[in-house]
């Protein structure tokens, strides 16, 4: 098995290097460069093709980093890994992997993997040399939903509101905690070789990536699964630019920068996405700009305070800054909701800031999406 791992990442390592040379970008136009090229392998053929296609993947990435960045160094697979997406067998506790047209390797999944994937359809399966990672998928059909919940990430909280007017908060501290702890211990590594150097700074920067995915993981699986409860869609700031606002060369401090790029609200919109998909629950993402400067009652421009409150002068009302941007995120986002009309769907009251509203038309049609997960055993 070994062997065949090898082989799969030299011929992933060949389908990059062909891609890259003739500048291909679809499964189809490598495909006629590379499969013949890679006969030479004598391994089963379908493995050509799942190399083929994984290495597309790898390289439509590359390309998204070069427009980013100009330097990127060029993709290459230094892991021993097979994707098999044609020859595999399921067959009750146990997975067989071919290695010839007549061999195959049996590998037995413990009774969670099982449980999790029992009733989906198994697309592939991924080894490396400690790990087998199984994608399935399912068809879900996005269900109506008769409110939305708000959602506005924060560097130290994620602070949601919905059209009952409820408020949460999910507490972030411990995540930018992390961040400074894990500055500071690699501040003091005083070794010349830049290669030891780098070596130890993964080793910090895989653990810092886990603990944080960890707590990610576990307010987005709270919030999808409180939307689910109650009926509701998820609305989302569409944040796409905001890196650029905290990067070397705009005047702000290493520490300060460090602070507000602690955690990456994309991973976490991304999961929130994919959750949602997963149970049918529908999500959007609107514009932010101004969600933080109004009032979300009379949309009346608003004082800063200290402590992160907010003063409306025709309200008359201090409120806190996070509950108020979410709750504004809500009001944009109520046009994506099955309501009628605009000046039904907002109800000036200090109790219920946002009232529910019926309506017997859709906005929207429900559609059906494949969703795709990837759980380890």
């Amino acid at each position: 098995m070994l062997a065949l791992l090898e082989e799969f990442r030299k011929m992933l390592n060949d389908c990059i290097r062909i891609g890259l040379a003739e500048n291909v970008t679809s499964k189809q136009s490598l495909a006629k460069i590379a499969y013949s090229y890679l006969a030479r392998y004598k391994v089963p053929t379908y493995y050509r093709l799942s190399a083929i296609s994984k290495a597309v993947g790898i390289l439509k990435n590359y390309r998204k980093t070069l427009r980013k960045h100009s330097d990127a160094k060029k993709p290459f697979a230094k892991r021993q890994m097979l994707t098999d997406c044609y020859g595999f067998r399921i067959i009750g506790n146990h997975v067989r992997i071919p290695v010839s047209k007549t061999k195959g390797i049996w590998l037995k999944l413990n009774n969670h993997t099982l449980a999790v994937i029992s009733g989906y359809a198994v697309k592939s399966v991924t080894l490396t040399t400690c790990t087998i990672a199984i994608a399935f998928s399912k068809e879900t059909a996005v269900t109506d939903f008769t409110g939305l919940i708000g959602i506005d990430c924060n560097v130290d909280n994620i602070t949601t509101a919905d059209t009952n007017g409820t408020v949460k908060r999910y507490d972030l501290s411990e995540l930018t905690r992390t961040k400074a702890v894990y500055r500071e211990v690699k501040s003091h590594f005083k070794r010349d070789d830049v290669r030891v150097r780098k070596k130890i700074f993964s080793k910090y920067g895989r653990k810092q990536h886990d603990k944080s995915n960890a707590i990610l993981h576990n307010i987005s699986k709270r919030i999808v699964a409180d939307a689910m409860a109650k009926g509701f869609g998820i609305v989302m700031e569409d944040l796409k630019g905001i890196r650029k606002l905290y990067q070397k060369g705009n005047g702000q401090g290493r520490n300060y920068r460090a602070k507000l790029n602690s955690w990456s609200p994309f991973e976490f919109q991304r999961q929130v996405g994919y959750k949602s998909l997963w149970e049918g629950i529908a999500s959007f993402k609107d514009n932010p700009r101004g969600t933080s400067g109004f009032c979300a009652i009379c949309g009346s421009e608003i004082t800063e305070c200290a402590d992160r409150k907010v003063w409306c002068g025709r309200c008359q009302r201090l409120v806190d800054r996070d509950e108020n941007a979410a709750l504004n995120i809500v009001k944009r986002g109520l046009r994506f909701k099955p309501v009628g009309e605009a000046s039904e769907a907002m109800k000036r009251n200090a109790e219920k800031l946002i009232r529910l509203v019926d309506a017997s038309q859709l906005t929207h049609h429900p559609t059906v999406n494949t969703v795709n997960r990837h759980p380890k055993s």
